[in-house]
């Protein structure tokens, strides 16, 4: 019996799981399938890296995704001259275009936008995110380059981080500082105001 046919016949002989169990199997199913899917995703690479941390919610399906640039404009909060800017530095992979030549992004372009914004978030040069795109578009054989480079921007996250850590801490004891003297003002105020006035008519002891 070949091992299909034995682990066909052991499944169906085998009995029901318990409730619990089965609710169990079915998140563990659940999260394998999801790992298969960001492992292929992963190795499909394409045009354009895909942000694999959440899911993207797209305001149209793939396939009815046709927006023009007035649109991802709206949605990515850039305007339509950077955009264009973006396309001509090489920033944007190739953007499709309608009969009449007007731009036509697609749901993976604006993943791609939603990627750049994370980049910039974390200071990377212009030049390096240009760098990034084009080893993007080479294909797979970059890979490890791609990674390497989010890897020394990982790097410059964590050290800015620290030192936002710091700042923060000085911060916080400056306005802890600042709040104590606040009180202590507040406390002799108080004190001053339930001391009564000297009554200048009554004559010095």
């Amino acid at each position: 019996m070949t091992e299909t046919a034995t682990t066909t016949a052991t499944t169906a002989t085998a009995p029901a799981p318990a409730p619990a169990k089965a609710a169990k199997a079915a998140k563990t199913t659940a999260a394998a399938r999801t790992e298969t899917r960001t492992e292929a995703a992963t190795a499909a690479g394409g045009a354009a890296d895909r942000c694999l941390a959440r899911q993207p919610v797209h305001p149209r399906p793939d396939g009815e995704d046709r927006y023009t640039i007035s649109e991802v404009a709206a949605l990515s909060g850039l305007s339509a001259h950077t955009l264009r800017w973006y396309e001509r530095i090489g920033l944007m992979p190739h953007v499709d275009r309608s009969h009449t030549g007007q731009r036509r992004f697609s749901n993976r372009d604006l993943d791609w936008l939603d990627l750049v914004a994370k980049l910039r978030l974390t200071g990377m040069p212009v030049a390096d995110m240009v760098r990034y795109a084009e080893l993007v578009r080479e294909g797979r054989h970059t890979i490890e380059e791609r990674k390497s480079l989010l890897e020394d921007t990982r790097e410059n996250v964590l050290h800015r981080i620290a030192e936002l850590r710091d700042t923060l801490a000085v911060l916080d004891h400056k306005i802890e500082m600042y709040g104590d003297a606040v009180r202590v003002d507040a406390a002799r105020s108080d004190a001053t105001r339930a001391v009564p006035a000297p009554d200048r008519a009554a004559p010095r002891p």
